[in-house]
């Protein structure tokens, strides 16, 4: 099945418009993945649901600034959880971590922000 995104990128790069079509790809990113992608996640499915939701609003909220989107979220967490949450947020990275049972959670977020949620004790 052709994404028909795909289809007007490659007639567009054939005109020779390809550089234009990409850069207001790269500008429009954000807009077309404006939703919450769940990658890995290990919770009841109330508290996913309220996760997503916080992550999405602090995310939202803080769209340019990572440091305090994360301790937005970690805030909230360890308020509605308990202590101990760990929170990731940014592009481009990778993780191996040790979590409790039930308390982790990897999404994406406008694309290519990542955010990685988990408690340790």
């Amino acid at each position: 099945m052709a994404d028909s995104g795909s289809t007007a990128n490659l007639a567009a790069a054939a005109a020779g418009g390809g550089d234009k079509a990409a850069a207001a790809d790269d500008k429009d990113n954000r807009k077309n993945f404006n939703y919450p992608l769940v990658k890995v996640c290990d919770m009841d499915a109330e508290l996913k649901l309220e996760v997503v939701d916080m992550i999405v609003t602090a995310v939202e909220k803080h769209f340019s600034n990572y440091e305090t989107a994360a301790k937005v979220i970690k805030e909230l967490m360890d308020k509605r959880c308990g202590t101990s949450w760990h929170v990731v947020v940014g592009e481009g990275f990778g993780f191996d971590i040790t979590h409790e049972s039930k308390n982790l959670m990897f999404m994406y977020f406008g694309g290519t922000v990542g955010i990685l949620v988990w408690k340790a004790s």
